[in-house]
């Protein structure tokens, strides 16, 4: 099951609902919906901080108009849910160990030997 995707501010727990990009060539900072995927040269925010983010004199920010939210998740999600959920409400009880023998009869056993000088 894939887990909700967090800020990628220090410290921010907070579930990401945005995706901060940026483009390079253009100097500008997009702030868009949150992308399907975690990209590795892309940076997931919270509400809070998608709205505040700034960016750097000469740069410009580019924002996405309305509110951000957080994905709805999908069926495949719901499914591993419900599947985890059924897992964990289990009560069987889990299978014994199975132990083998040794053929000989004998134990096996560890023999500590003088170390030489």
């Amino acid at each position: 099951m894939r887990s909700v995707r967090k800020c990628s501010r220090t410290g921010c727990l907070e579930p990401a609902v945005a995706t901060l990009t940026y483009a390079y060539s253009d100097s500008t900072a997009v702030v868009g919906p949150l992308a399907t995927a975690s990209e590795p040269h892309s940076y997931d925010l919270c509400e809070a901080h998608a709205m505040r983010l700034t960016a750097p004199r000469g740069w410009e920010v580019v924002r996405h108009e309305g509110e951000f939210s957080a994905p709805e998740p999908s069926s495949d999600e719901l499914t591993a849910l419900a599947e985890a959920v059924r897992e964990a409400g289990r009560t069987d009880p889990p299978p014994p160990p199975q132990h083998t023998e040794p053929t000989s009869g004998r134990r096996g056993h560890l023999r500590v030997l003088p170390g030489r000088s």
